[in-house]
């Protein structure tokens, strides 16, 4: 995935980057590695506020507050936080489908 991505950029593509950075977090939670994950998050959240590429931005808040949460418990206000953002720009962008996921992390989190 990291080479893929590197391919895609090297020739000059930054449509959908932080699309392409989502998944890659994704992939890196379901194997554990929190942080990794989170550094690409950062990466994608970074490139949604300078390049304003906002689609799939629901998706970074909402996989960061799922990464935070399996990071530690401790983290519960930020995660929180997190799906509350994921929730806010999914009704901005009138995205149901990402609203419902936000949602539902949201309420596993309340459960």
């Amino acid at each position: 995935m990291h080479q893929g991505i590197s391919a895609w950029r090297g020739v000059g593509n930054e449509v959908f980057y932080p699309y392409s950075l989502a998944l890659l977090a994704d992939i890196v939670r379901k194997t554990g590695q929190v942080e990794e994950g989170l550094r690409v998050l950062a990466e994608a959240l970074t490139v949604v506020d300078t390049s304003g590429e906002c689609f799939y931005e629901t998706e970074l808040y909402r996989l960061k507050g799922e990464l935070l949460l399996a990071q530690s418990v401790e983290h519960y206000a930020e995660v929180e936080a997190c799906f509350h953002q994921a929730l806010a720009v999914a009704r901005r962008q009138e995205a149901k489908s990402l609203e419902l996921r936000a949602a539902m992390s949201l309420s596993r989190l309340w459960q």
